[in-house]
């Protein structure tokens, strides 16, 4: 790596617990029995510590997805082709992907970065095209990525949340499109986190049992052929990531850095957030977790990560679709913290009177 990625060694920005301690108090005044909102106080009270302030709001969210395909295809890991990963690509810039649609729902904005697919993107429209290769390398025979791609993927995921941050968002939210990715990921989480493939292999987008047990043996020979990286988050990633969750893992890390909150989806952005959170510590503290994958390895990375998701609703789709579902879940816990009276101010007694 070069200096191009020193910004990787910043710390996270530190959060207000003046902010939290006063939406604390708040909480404690309000019109309801302590506790009894469960977690949305607790939501509401890291939201004030993210934000700097008692009453915390969340209105303008960003949405990046980031693409790319992986050489690991090569190995029979997943059901669908190459080919669909552009194609998808081409589908969120008209608007016709279920993220698209949850986007619209939001009123948020959402941007589509192509860092590298084999296939040309179709009526690429308002897609950023990176071109950092035609996907990565096959991870079961040498390293995904070269140092030099690793870099620029991260540095892409820098870029667009300091963009939404420049934009005004409050929150942002990482999606990922790429046919293989769940067998990266895996990869990727196994190395770190140094598990047997049997925890973290799932079926990805539909694989059979058999298809499961064979995505195992692949990431088998690839953990044994890069045995030397083991534990090392970097190198993980250079040698068994993809480009999008680098620039995933390089967007959350900027994020924390300038005190953006983020959400996090489901196992492929999950992969990206532990490495995050091993190359800057404490940047998990900007983090929540929109949903408890589908994926069986997710489960897993959300124990090493210490994570409890908002919402569990067999959803296994990736894109950010998990993370923009919980997003309605987080305003509205801001709005019951800003919007509900106290006791004083609704005449009522509280626990003393």
């Amino acid at each position: 790596m070069t200096g191009d990625c020193d910004w990787l060694q910043v710390p996270p920005a530190a959060l207000d617990e003046g902010a939290r301690r006063a939406a604390a108090a708040r909480q404690g005044e309000l019109t309801k029995p302590p506790g009894s909102l469960g977690r949305l106080e607790g939501l509401a009270e890291r939201l004030a510590a993210m934000q700097g302030r008692e009453r915390p709001a969340l209105e303008q969210v960003h949405i990046a997805v980031f693409a790319g395909d992986h050489g690991v295809v090569a190995e029979g890991i997943s059901r669908f082709p190459q080919a669909v990963t552009a194609q998808m690509v081409a589908n969120f810039a008209r608007g016709g992907a279920a993220i698209s649609v949850l986007a619209r729902q939001l009123d948020a904005s959402i941007e589509v970065v192509n860092l590298g697919t084999v296939a040309a993107v179709p009526d690429a429209g308002e897609v950023q095209q990176l071109g950092l290769g035609p996907g990565t390398a096959n991870l079961a025979r040498e390293p995904a990525m070269t140092a030099a791609q690793l870099e620029r993927a991260l540095n892409a995921g820098r870029q667009c949340a300091e963009r939404a941050r420049r934009n005004g968002a409050a929150l942002f939210i990482g999606g990922e499109m790429g046919i293989g990715n769940t067998t990266a990921a895996a990869a990727l989480a196994c190395s770190i986190l140094d598990l047997p493939p049997r925890q973290l292999a799932g079926p990805g987008t539909g694989l059979d049992a058999a298809g499961v047990r064979h995505k195992a043996e692949v990431l088998e020979r690839a953990l044994a052929l890069h045995a030397g990286v083991r534990g090392d988050a970097l190198g993980s990633l250079r040698c068994m990531g993809g480009f999008e969750i680098a620039a995933l893992a390089g967007a959350y890390i900027a994020a924390a850095q300038i005190g953006l909150p983020v959400m996090v989806d489901g196992f492929i952005s999950s992969s990206a957030a532990l490495v995050a959170t091993r190359l800057c510590p404490g940047a998990g503290e900007w983090f929540f977790y929109g949903h408890a994958s589908a994926e069986p390895g997710h489960a897993r990375l959300l124990e090493a990560l210490e994570a409890e998701p908002l919402l569990d609703l067999g959803m296994r789709l990736g894109e950010g679709s998990g993370a923009a579902m919980a997003v309605p879940l987080l305003r509205l816990a801001c709005e019951l913290h800003r919007g509900m009276a106290t006791f004083g101010e609704a005449g009522v007694a509280g626990e003393d009177g």
